[in-house]
């Protein structure tokens, strides 16, 4: 171990402190000896409560300590919910304005909401934070501005006035919600506004009285007012919150109070390190730190943080606007602001940090080395799958690892089997439902012959089959990541916990898909696909009962020349006799499996090798006999109006199980005549 690694991490903390450590303490916010708090809301200067506590203008009103008020005229008392030099800014809650109309359709009742909070004139309405919501079915609320000095007895004595007009066509136009003037509109107002009075213009609502009786207009913040219906019946005495901007109004602008800095009570930017900004909403001046400063602009000076109790443990040099703390020669803290300075570490203290960062530094070496080592073999992994190949094919999404991590837990398990686990879960920005495959074991003979298989199955586009959207390379045994079918399977469907009653027509339209699905796969692809495993559980069904061939995780995708394939092993209740004798995999091997499948969704009998398939020895010999066709279909269709129909399903049954090969049907013959079938039990 090297004798400077404990002064390397010493070094190492220390600017991790420096960062951390807080460049400057604010000030006290209100004048000496006086009420900082009422209620729980804070209370700077110029605002105070008491006397000799507020600059004129902004007096607080605190009763037994509960939430204040603003100090308006008269018995005026304004709550108050939040006050701020930085923005100057006062939070209030201000009462709404209304008129009623009695059944003469004349306003019988209405309520001026202003309060008067303006006696010296230190408020104005915030025109960015606030607008004005009008309430009603044919009817215009407004607001104005300062009055023109002058202007008497005139109906437009305000320099500016905005607001809007709101109207119903009937009982149900209005919508919650909705403010944009049908039973509600909202305009922006103009600065300048010092008090909350609304006026209304006179419409008739002799139609409308029964559901919209009165006109409302008031102040609100923009983002704590939302529309419903109920509020054309509002209650009268609701109140609304509004933000008011203040300032220094004594004087117009910066430099005429500039001029009475000499003055008592006087220039209010007092504080050495502040200076004056004239006002964004009306006239007079607001005062702000300078840059570099925190505090209160409004207060003199700045205070000798030093002095304060608990503020440095150290040593401390207050400076303008702040104060530095540090731990002296031979000392040190690990935050000097909060935790008293020690001596530095003894030399058993040293070897133990020493060790300590070693053991560190090697357990980080090790944990590069491993994830250096995690991707080589992903590299690897990636390239012997067939990566470089598949990279080049547009319409497959190649995954990473951790694209499927949060999708392969224990939590998401859908389906278990032979080869290996299925997945439920949503992947990529638009959230898609799909299902991941996690196959146990693959038997790869060439590198790029999973990449081949990819490659034919994206092209495989067809409502009857599940879609392959995509796979994970990055592993030993690739993961494959499809489409998600959400009803289940038709084994589910037809045997197990999500059965669903099912008429003739029904049965015989999942037939037809899953036929035409299979004929799709045989004949209409540039290379022949045989499944080799057909049966209920590989025949996913959606929302609609449509049906989706699925799982291609043992079946091979077959140049036309090239039929024998015995490595492919189905179920063996479903699984063409012919092929075990003979190792030839065939489309009519499917043919004869999906006639299982067609005996199963007639009969809902599930078909088992394990007693020596007794469904179809039973079905068959019955057949041959000639035996009545409702003896062994379910129940459920056996008393259907077409016994014909039944009988001529029976005998494609039979033909699809015919142990000649060459006697089976094609898939494609089976999905029309399937087709035919169930558009004739549609129409009985």
């Amino acid at each position: 171990m090297s004798s400077t690694t404990p002064l390397i991490i010493a070094l190492v903390l220390q600017q991790l402190l420096l960062l951390m450590a807080p460049s400057a303490v604010v000030g006290e916010t209100t004048m000496a000896g006086c009420p900082g708090n009422c209620g729980g809301v804070g209370i700077p200067y110029p605002f105070g409560i008491g006397a000799g506590c507020f600059r004129r203008g902004f007096e607080i009103i605190c009763n037994d300590d509960a939430a204040p008020f603003l100090a308006g005229n008269g018995n005026s008392l304004i709550p108050v919910s939040d006050l701020s030099f930085d923005p100057p800014e006062a939070r209030v809650t201000l009462p709404i304005g209304w008129q009623c109309f009695n059944s003469s359709d004349k306003v019988d009742v209405h309520r001026d909401p202003n309060v008067d909070f303006n006696r010296d004139g230190m408020y104005r309405i915030s025109h960015t934070r606030n607008h004005l919501v009008v309430l009603g079915c044919n009817t215009l609320g407004y607001v104005g501005s300062q009055r023109r000095s002058g202007v008497v007895g005139s109906d437009y004595d305000h320099a500016e006035y905005t607001g809007c007009l709101c109207y119903c066509n009937d009982s149900s136009s209005a919508v919650s919600g909705d403010c944009d003037g049908v039973g509600c509109c909202q305009v922006d107002i103009p600065p300048d506004i010092s008090d909350n009075m609304v006026s209304f213009d006179y419409y008739p609502h002799e139609r409308n009285l029964n559901y919209s009786p009165c006109d409302y207009a008031f102040l609100v913040e923009k983002t704590n007012y939302t529309f419903s219906t109920a509020d054309l019946r509002m209650d009268k005495s609701r109140t609304m919150p509004v933000t008011l901007d203040w300032a220094i109004r004594d004087n117009l602008t910066c430099s005429q109070a500039r001029k009475t800095a000499a003055q008592v009570g006087g220039y209010a930017c007092v504080s050495d390190n502040s200076d004056c900004h004239d006002s964004t909403n009306g006239p007079g001046y607001v005062c702000k730190c300078n840059k570099g400063y925190e505090g209160n602009p409004y207060i003199p000076n700045d205070i000798d943080e030093c002095q304060l109790p608990n503020t440095c443990y150290g040593r401390c040099r207050n400076k303008p606007g702040s104060f530095e703390c540090w731990c002296p020669k031979g000392h040190s803290s690990a935050d000097p602001f909060k935790e008293r300075c020690t001596p530095n570490f003894p030399l058993p203290a040293q070897i133990v940090v020493g060790v300590l960062g070693g053991l560190f530094i090697i357990a980080l070496l090790v944990f590069i080395a491993l994830l250096r080592r995690e991707k080589r073999k992903t590299k690897e992994f990636f390239e012997k799958n067939g990566g470089p190949i598949l990279e080049k094919v547009n319409n497959i999404k190649l995954f990473k690892k951790e694209d499927l991590k949060p999708i392969l837990k224990n939590a998401n398990v859908i389906g278990k089997g032979g080869f290996g686990e299925v997945y439920k879960g949503h992947i990529g920005n638009n959230n898609q439902l799909v299902a991941v495959k996690k196959p146990i074991n693959v038997n790869l003979a060439k590198k790029d012959q999973f990449a081949n298989e990819v490659i034919i199955q994206s092209r495989v586009i067809h409502k009857n089959i599940v879609k392959l959207i995509g796979c994970c390379l990055e592993v030993d045994i690739p993961i494959l990541v499809y489409e998600f079918v959400s009803k289940g399977s038709l084994e589910d469907v037809l045997h197990g916990s999500n059965r669903l009653p099912l008429n003739l027509d029904k049965r015989l339209q999942i037939a037809a898909e899953s036929a035409e699905g299979l004929a799709y796969m045989h004949s209409k692809t540039s290379t022949t696909i045989l499944h080799g495993d057909v049966k209920p559980a590989n025949i996913l069904l959606n929302d609609d009962l449509l049906p989706k061939i699925s799982d291609f995780g043992i079946s091979r995708l077959l140049a036309i020349d090239n039929d024998h394939t015995m490595s492919v092993i189905g179920d063996m209740s479903y699984m063409d006799p012919v092929y075990f004798q003979t190792g030839l995999l065939t489309d009519k091997s499917d043919v004869y499996s999906f006639g299982v499948v067609l005996l199963e969704l007639i009969t809902r009998k599930k078909a088992s090798h394990s007693d020596n398939n007794s469904l179809l020895r039973n079905f068959l010999d019955a057949y041959t006999r000639g035996k009545t066709v409702t003896e062994f279909v379910d129940e459920e269709i056996a008393a259907a109006n077409d016994h014909e129909l039944l009988v001529n399903l029976a005998g494609m049954i039979a033909q699809c199980l015919n142990l000649e090969v060459d006697q089976r049907p094609e898939m494609t013959d089976i999905a029309e005549r399937l087709h035919y079938m169930a558009k004739r039990a549609r129409s009985n």
